[in-house]
C-alpha cells in the first residue's frame, strides 16, 4: 500500500492506497494473463529490487488483491482480477501519450497481448472474422476475432489472414501514420492481404494523442 493514508474517505482513495504504491499496479497487469512465480515477476520487472517486490506483493496480499497459490505462484483473487477492465482502459488512456521507446525499455509477451487487448474496438469488429499474427521483433502474438469477440494469445497464428511487422506499430494504430504510406515507404513488412492493414488498425485503435497547450 502507499507509504501514508492517504486521509481521505473515498473509494478512489482507497484503490490507489492499495494499488499506488510504486511497481504495485505492474504487479497485477503481470498477473492478469496468470499466476506467475517470483522469480518470473522479478523477470519482468527488472528494475524493482527484489525486496521491493517482496514488500509490494505482501502488501497485495494483504489487500486480498494477490494470493500465492498452492504451486508457490501468485495469483489474482476474485477481486484482484475486477482490476482487469480498469486497468485495460488505463493502459489504453495511457498509451495515447507514448512516444517512440527509449533504450533500455522491457515489452514482454503480456504487455503485447494485453496492448491489443486495451486498443481492440468491439464496436468495430461486428461481422467481422479476421486472423491477425502480429510481431513485436522476436515476440509473436496471434489475435483472431470473431464477430465483435477477441481471443488473443502468444505464438504465431496458423491461417492469419494477416501477419504483420513494424517498428512504427502504435503511430499506425493511433493514425499517425496511414497504413498506404507505411507500405509505400517500406515502414511495414505484411504477409497476406494488404488491404487487412487498413481492417487491422480500425480494429486496433489508440486514440489521438491529447492536445500540448505550449504557454
Amino acid at each position: 500500500m502507499t507509504d501514508r493514508p492517504l486521509g481521505q474517505y473515498c473509494g478512489l482513495a482507497r484503490a490507489f492506497e492499495i494499488i499506488g504504491s510504486r511497481w504495485s499496479v505492474l504487479v497485477v497487469r503481470d498477473l492478469i494473463l496468470g499466476p506467475k512465480l517470483f522469480a518470473e515477476l522479478h523477470e519482468t520487472l527488472p528494475r524493482v529490487s527484489a525486496e521491493i517486490l517482496a514488500r509490494r506483493l505482501a502488501d497485495l496480499v494483504e489487500a486480498g488483491v494477490v494470493r500465492l497459490g498452492a504451486a508457490g505462484a501468485y495469483e489474482l483473487t476474485g477481486y484482484g482480477r475486477a482490476l482487469e477492465p480498469i486497468l485495460l482502459e488505463l493502459g489504453l488512456w495511457g498509451a495515447r501519450s507514448l512516444g517512440d521507446p527509449s533504450p533500455g525499455d522491457l515489452y514482454s509477451i503480456d504487455i503485447a497481448i494485453l496492448a491489443l487487448r486495451s486498443t481492440f474496438r468491439p464496436d468495430r469488429a461486428r461481422g467481422i472474422r479476421a486472423g491477425f499474427e502480429v510481431r513485436f521483433g522476436e515476440l509473436v502474438v496471434g489475435a483472431r476475432v470473431d464477430d465483435g469477440v477477441l481471443t488473443v494469445e502468444e505464438g504465431p497464428l496458423p491461417g492469419a489472414d494477416l501477419v504483420i511487422e513494424s517498428p512504427l506499430l502504435k503511430h499506425l494504430m493511433s493514425g499517425e501514420l496511414s497504413p498506404t504510406d507505411a507500405l509505400w515507404l517500406g515502414l511495414v513488412e505484411a504477409k497476406g492481404d494488404p488491404s487487412m492493414i487498413t481492417t487491422f488498425v480500425r480494429l486496433f485503435s489508440i486514440p489521438a494523442a491529447p492536445e500540448r497547450i505550449v504557454s
